[in-house]
């Protein structure tokens, strides 16, 4: 599909297949097209060219209100006079579905939610998360084929928001619905996904499980956006080496590369060590960060003073980490790099 404002193209031509009972999750920056792609599935932008198909039918034309979707929004749009029972229920009210079957499906679906013992509060009387609980709860009162989620979590607190990361996937679970999720927050994607879409400027750079994200990114951009990495320029020098301003760094292998190309070597900041081994490279410390669980050092290394390199190690004895202003050397294991082409 694509989508173009006059001659502005805010959607290059993206395909994209999603799996029945996926928690699927759209991440990138804003302006990456992840809205404009949910949007798209929702029937509240029509596309530009290309076409949806849902189930073996094409719904591309299809109206939002008919299509077998429900959408969470991020500022809840819940009705200030109707309580949390009226407002879960209001797409049966709708649909003039009345009677005591459906009376115990809005009971059902607050017991889920967890609201069951808040039913007859209103808005104004209800944290962000139950707010959130009750927009989520009629999304799913419907039985919908697929649930949006446009950025649900973007209002809460940080705390909150970890609560409602890890109950958003257990709700998903126990009611087996297909989940497109949208975000910004790498954390959040990594927490709830089945896969990630990762989008930049109208496109998708990969699609893929969290882990292979963050181990085997195959973009400079997914390297640099999802979770911290060091990517250190070079070339191809043989079979197992690139070069670089840090000198010849190893790595486990180059396949499908040829001698001379120009590559990222990527290096998760816990992937590197204190110490020497098969690539060491000489560094002084300009920062080290208590940070709890984990101790963060910035380093400058010797032969390329304009490059910061970032290691983590156990932070449990803040004691035993190096200060500011030490020289230490690093090194890593090959085999926890990657390569990838660096193409611009």
């Amino acid at each position: 599909m694509t989508k173009r404002y006059g001659t502005h193209e805010v959607l290059h031509p993206v395909s994209l297949a999603v799996g029945s009972g996926e928690f699927l999750t759209l991440l990138g920056p804003s302006g990456s097209g992840k809205t404009t792609v949910l949007r798209l599935i929702g029937g509240f932008t029509e596309a530009s060219s290309g076409e949806i198909v849902f189930d073996g039918e094409n719904i591309t034309y299809l109206p939002a209100n008919r299509r077998p979707f429900n959408t969470v929004f991020q500022d809840y749009a819940l009705f200030p006079h109707m309580t949390v029972l009226q407002n879960a229920g209001y797409g049966p009210l709708v649909q003039r579905r009345t009677g005591d079957k459906t009376r115990k499906l809005i009971d059902e679906t607050l017991d889920i939610v967890g609201l069951s013992e808040l039913r007859d509060r209103y808005p104004a009387q209800l944290s962000g998360g139950q707010k959130q609980r009750v927009a989520l709860a009629r999304a799913i009162i419907c039985q919908p084929k697929v649930i949006l989620l446009d950025e649900p979590l973007a209002a809460l607190d940080a705390t909150l928001r970890r609560q409602m990361q890890v109950f958003l996937k257990q709700i998903q679970r126990r009611i087996d619905t297909t989940f497109v999720f949208v975000t910004h927050d790498q954390d959040e994607a990594i927490t709830m996904s089945d896969r990630i879409v990762v989008m930049n400027l109208g496109h998708i750079e990969q699609a893929a499980t969290p882990r292979e994200l963050y181990f085997s990114p195959r973009t400079r951009f997914v390297a640099g956006f999802f979770g911290d990495n060091n990517l250190i320029s070079g070339t191809v020098s043989n079979s197992n080496h690139i070069d670089s301003a840090l000198g010849s760094l190893p790595v486990a292998q180059l396949s499908g590369l040829q001698r001379g190309e120009k590559v990222l070597l990527g290096i998760r900041p816990e992937s590197l060590k204190l110490g020497n081994g098969v690539a060491s490279i000489q560094t002084t410390v300009i920062e080290s960060i208590f940070g709890g669980a984990l101790t963060k050092l910035l380093l400058r290394p010797a032969l390329d003073p304009s490059m910061t390199l970032d290691l983590r190690i156990p932070g449990t004895d803040r004691g035993s980490a190096p200060a500011s202003g030490d020289v230490v050397s690093v090194t890593y294991d090959p085999a926890d790099a990657v390569v990838i082409p660096d193409r611009g």
